[in-house]
């Protein structure tokens, strides 16, 4: 997946998701390892870390 569809697979997981789209993507990078498709879970953390680029930093 090149980083215009992980960002628009990221944008569209946040729409779907809202706050719950990091997890999310972070569940099924677990899922993939887990199931040996190493591969995929790189693509799911590289969503996951683009996710958290658009929420921006966390507020305290």
């Amino acid at each position: 997946m090149n980083t215009i569809q992980t960002a628009q697979t990221a944008r569209a997981l946040l729409v779907a998701q809202g706050p719950r789209a990091e997890a999310e993507a972070a569940r099924r990078a677990r899922r993939c390892d887990a199931a040996g498709q190493h591969g995929e879970a790189e693509t799911w953390t590289r969503i996951r870390q683009a996710i958290r680029q658009m929420r921006g930093p966390n507020e305290s």
